[in-house]
Parts: C-alpha cells; sequence; structure tokens
C-alpha cells in the first residue's frame, strides 16, 4: 500500500481478509509442530514457550494477565505456569495488589530457556526467502493487529 492507495471499501476487504486466516491458521500450526518438534532442545511446550515470552517482554504477571494477554483460559495458563514452575523456570510470588492472584516471575533458568528459545527461532526465520521490505513487515503487523482488535471482546473462558 502506498500513501495514496484508498481503503478498501467493507465489502472488498473482508475477502481479503479472509485469505489472512486462510494463512494464519496453518502458519500457526505449523510453528507450534515446529516448537514443540524441537523442545528435546530446550524442554518447552508451546504454553510454556508463550509464558515465559510474556514474562520476558512484560516482567512479573498474573496469570489472568497472562491469559487475557494471549487469549487463552485462566485454567490454560495456570497449567503452563505449575509446569514452569516445576522446571523452575518462573517465580509464584504473593502479590501485594491482589491476594487471590500470585505474580509470576521469571527466574534466571526461565530467561536462559526463553533466550535460547528465542534465538534458535531467530535463526530459523532469517531462512525467510524473498525481499520482504520494514514497509511489508509493518503493514503486516498492521493488519494483524486490526484483525485482533475486532476479536477483543471474545471470552476465552
Amino acid at each position: 500500500m502506498t500513501d495514496t492507495d484508498p481503503p478498501l471499501e467493507p465489502e472488498d476487504l473482508a475477502p481479503r481478509l479472509t485469505e489472512v486466516f486462510d494463512l494464519v491458521g496453518p502458519l500457526y500450526r505449523r510453528v507450534q509442530r515446529k516448537v514443540e518438534q524441537a523442545a528435546p532442545i530446550e524442554g518447552l511446550s508451546v504454553g510454556v514457550r508463550a509464558v515465559l515470552d510474556l514474562l520476558r517482554a512484560h516482567g512479573p504477571m498474573t496469570v489472568p494477565q497472562m491469559g487475557r494477554a494471549q487469549a487463552l483460559s485462566r485454567q490454560f495458563v495456570q497449567r503452563m505456569v505449575n509446569d514452569a514452575a516445576a522446571r523452575h523456570l518462573v517465580d509464584i510470588t504473593p502479590n501485594p495488589a491482589h491476594q487471590r492472584s500470585s505474580l509470576i516471575r521469571l527466574t534466571d533458568d526461565g530467561r536462559a530457556a526463553i533466550t535460547a528459545v528465542t534465538v534458535r527461532e531467530h535463526a530459523l526465520l532469517r531462512q525467510v526467502d524473498g525481499d520482504l521490505t520494514d514497509a511489508e513487515v509493518t503493514a503486516c503487523v498492521r493488519v494483524l493487529t486490526r484483525m485482533l482488535e475486532l476479536f477483543d471482546h471474545v471470552d476465552v473462558n
């Protein structure tokens, strides 16, 4: 899209966004499989990886905050936090702001694990063929963000 391209009309935009959905689902599932195939390297499931990544990006969080951020049920996030805690990748500490929702924090081992996963993923993603520009990636992120915002109200519990 250039600065002179007009926005698409809703009746034209909907089928184009369907094309995006048609790619995002299989892409997500393939990436998930790839991460799980590499699990013996770091030993992380996709769910534990998501928890560690959130904590690395945002600092200590509660399970409900993580669930909302990732559109996952609190129960699923709690299971992933429990798995991570059993492996000493996170600490569960009292939350002074809320007695019933503990704060989850990365441990040094957790930080090392998510760093190792990220380094490996970046090495893999450097293999993407093509001549993608920063503007194209920025546009892709913008489109996916807008699509995600459309479904912000969906209850995941």
